[in-house]
């Protein structure tokens, strides 16, 4: 089977951030490590060339193939934060009323500016999908 490619690396996730050339974004982005560390209590990481990501969790393919993958995490890309992990919990889709501006993807979270959205909210939903991912552990 081929690896996969989403892997961590060693690259550090603060002068990646420092490297966003859009400047709300890479101030969005900083907010974002300090937020996302502090909640999970986890070490930023980076995976991949572009993605930050704190804890990890195992899962399992049909195939009986394992993995690890970042539990929650984001990345500052050019048109949006994309967030990782913030829908997997069952209850996410109520706190997603409260948040404010966003936009859903197949398994990210789409947020053009933390200015336009509920702080508050967006730290629970940071808790609760990695609370979720941790302890389902997808094995």
């Amino acid at each position: 089977m081929a690896e996969l490619l989403t892997q961590p690396t060693s690259e550090d996730p603060r002068a990646f951030i420092e490297a966003v050339e859009h400047p709300r974004r890479r101030a969005d982005a900083l907010t974002l490590l300090g937020l996302m560390e502090s909640v999970t209590g986890e070490p930023p990481v980076m995976w991949e060339s572009s993605m930050i990501g704190f804890g990890e969790y195992r899962y399992t393919y049909p195939s009986g193939h394992k993995n690890n993958s970042l539990a929650v995490g984001f990345s500052p890309r050019a048109s949006a934060l994309a967030l990782y992990g913030l829908l997997a919990a069952p209850s996410s889709d109520e706190l997603l009323e409260s948040l404010g501006k966003h936009r859903r993807g197949v398994g990210c979270l789409y947020i053009t500016s933390l200015a336009s959205v509920d702080l508050e909210v967006l730290e629970e939903l940071v808790r609760r999908g990695a609370a979720f991912l941790v302890t389902e552990n997808f094995t």
